[in-house]
């Protein structure tokens, strides 16, 4: 009398998040409304704290009205802002989608995947857009001004920088940014991943296909976004490279370690967190918008189109 043989259970196959083309046009266009409102003056104040060390948050204020009044505040939104906010989300989303999913493969859980998957897609997003965009925004920013017509307009600068420099000229520290980029969404993907799972086993969710409701998912993104602000030295250091402010202490040749040398030696560790308030406020403003108003935007474009894009956070 035969036997069945016994069904040896398969492991179930590991599926890669989609990145669907609705998603990528979505992310650009909250990106681009989140740095238009809010997003571009806390930006601005930041920089000029970084660049400014002597600064406060309120003298940081005061010295970009004189540059200004209300447009000082928008000192280098178009076009490199708006440059950036309509690029940079779909190289993190296609870069960290791949490689979460297959550092998952890997066997690593949901906190390693999103550390890896988000270094990975930040070190991408810098060299192929972020690069040029930070350093000339930072230029506006920190540039002298001519107060009459004749003033040099961005593209100009941007030109004379080019035609100078090079290539290495329009990327001035890059490497700053890539390392700020790779530990930010480092962090943020990691912990943001680690509060999910967190509120997940509180609230009973384990399943993967329930959804967190708005205010937990503002919550998960708020603190891996606030808690990424650890590496604020690094941004520091790389406003300090990019910076046009005029320092005749400043050495030639800026690399990552002589600048952060040069910023400790002058200002000490206070100097390397310089700026830090309102890269808090920010990441809590870029959380709030791309969550609160991501879910309202996205399912409109549902109903519009009948794909729901996916969500990135």
């Amino acid at each position: 009398m035969s036997t069945a043989a016994p069904v040896i259970p398969q492991p179930e196959q590991l599926k890669k998040k989609p990145v669907s083309f609705s998603n990528i046009l979505l992310g650009a266009g909250l990106n681009m409304c989140e740095v238009t409102t809010l997003g571009q003056p806390l930006e601005v104040i930041k920089t000029t704290m970084a660049a400014h060390r002597q600064l406060n948050f309120l003298g940081a204020m005061r010295h970009v009205w004189s540059r200004g009044g209300v447009f000082g505040f928008y000192q280098g939104l178009i076009p490199w802002a708006w440059i950036e906010a309509s690029t940079k989300g779909a190289v993190l989303l296609f870069v960290a989608a791949e490689a979460e999913h297959r550092f998952k493969a890997l066997g690593l859980g949901n906190f390693g995947a999103g550390i890896l998957g988000g270094i990975s897609g930040g070190v991408a997003q810098s060299y192929l857009t972020m690069g040029f965009c930070t350093c000339m925004k930072t230029v506006e920013i920190t540039r002298k001004k001519a107060a009459d017509a004749a003033a040099q307009s961005s593209w100009g600068v941007f030109k004379t920088i080019y035609a100078k420099e090079g290539i290495k000229g329009i990327y001035k520290g890059v490497n700053a940014v890539a390392i700020r980029q790779m530990t930010n969404w480092g962090s943020r993907f990691g912990l943001s991943r680690l509060v999910e799972d967190v509120i997940r086993k509180t609230t009973g969710k384990t399943n993967p296909d329930d959804k967190l409701s708005a205010l937990e998912k503002i919550t998960a993104s708020a603190i891996g976004g606030g808690l990424s602000a650890w590496n604020q030295p690094i941004e520091v250091i790389r406003v300090e490279m990019q910076s046009k402010t005029p320092d005749p202490n400043r050495p030639k040749n800026l690399t990552v370690a002589k600048t952060f040398s040069y910023i400790y030696k002058t200002n000490g560790i206070k100097g390397l967190y310089r700026g830090i308030t309102p890269r808090i406020g920010l990441g809590v403003w870029q959380t709030v918008f791309m969550v609160g108003f991501g879910d309202i935007a996205r399912d409109f474009v549902g109903k519009v189109t009948g794909e729901t894009p996916v969500a990135k956070h």
